[in-house]
């Protein structure tokens, strides 16, 4: 199992080649992006504690859900009042296009009722540790209108199921 009760960013890296499973769908992270606390302006903890945004407060390695434009956003819950978001994912046993949140959330049957359970298999969703891309490139976060200086999403460079083509800003 995946260590969640660390720094978002870290969480964030180490998440890229590891296995969503959901029930019997499984698929491979290939994009993610790390939110931070109260500080980060794009982070839903901004504002503190709020009833939407409980798990983030609760600690680490908690399933975070919330609504954005009709579709939900799988969050993992990190280091206190941090969080990692499941941008998009390449399925490997089932057809579906998971590129971008929330049709991965749609195509994976994910929604508002796993918000708040602690990841693994009781809850239904879990991680499974896969291989790190060899290239993993590094940009800003995908449609936030403030952001932290330094680029918090993470994808794999040579993935074809990646769901924005922002140039990297550096290869890690």
């Amino acid at each position: 199992m995946l260590n969640f009760d660390r720094d978002p960013r870290e969480v964030a890296i180490d998440l890229l080649g590891c296995t969503l499973i959901r029930g019997k769908l499984r698929a491979r992270i290939v994009e993610t992006e790390a939110y931070y606390g109260p500080e980060d302006p794009a982070s839903r903890a901004k504002h503190g504690r709020k009833k939407y945004n409980a798990p983030m407060f609760d600690g680490a390695g908690h399933i975070f859900i919330y609504n954005v434009h009709k579709y939900w956003m799988l969050n993992f819950t990190t280091k206190p009042v941090s969080a990692v978001l499941i941008r998009a994912a390449e399925p490997l046993n089932f057809e579906a296009d998971l590129r971008g949140p929330g049709k991965l959330t749609m195509r994976m049957g994910i929604d508002r009722s796993f918000n708040a359970l602690p990841v693994g298999k009781d809850a239904g969703i879990w991680i499974e540790r896969g291989e790190r891309p060899e290239k993993i490139g590094v940009s800003h976060r995908i449609g936030v209108s403030a952001d932290l200086e330094e680029p918090l999403r993470f994808f794999d460079m040579d993935s074809g199921h990646v769901s924005a083509h922002r140039k990297a800003v550096k290869v890690l």
